[in-house]
């Protein structure tokens, strides 16, 4: 019945007035179980339910004592370093820039004949127990 009400008084323009009282949960359901699922969705750095830190909390944590205060638009200024390794350790596009290179140079060696592969990642080993 209040969503009906709510949207008479949208209509009348007073909105303003009546939307405090109706954004408010009856009760805090997060806080009573004890999540705070919006937080640990948007900020790796978190405190995660199983205390297993994300794999780039220490990077997230650096960019975020950085720009803590100052913005984004001057974090990303001043706080490019932290920014640039935390965004490489959520991406890895350098790690598999560098693997796709080092995989060329293996098989340019073994075109070669520089380079064997040993018989257990050629599948010419013989099987183990």
């Amino acid at each position: 019945m209040k969503w009906i009400f709510t949207i008479l008084e949208m209509r009348k323009g007073r909105f303003r007035e009546i939307n405090d009282s109706l954004t408010m949960p009856f009760f805090d359901l997060q806080g009573r179980l004890g999540l705070d699922i919006d937080k640990w969705m948007t900020i790796l750095s978190a405190e995660q339910p199983y205390k297993i830190p994300a794999r780039c909390h220490a990077f997230e944590k650096e960019f975020i004592e950085c720009a803590h205060g100052i913005g984004m638009t001057r974090a990303k200024k001043e706080c490019k370093l932290e920014l640039d390794d935390f965004i490489e350790c959520l991406h890895r596009r350098k790690t598999i820039e560098r693997l796709g290179q080092v995989m060329k140079r293996k098989e340019q060696l073994m075109k070669e004949g520089k380079y064997t592969p040993p018989d257990c990642h050629s599948g010419k080993d013989k099987p183990r127990p």
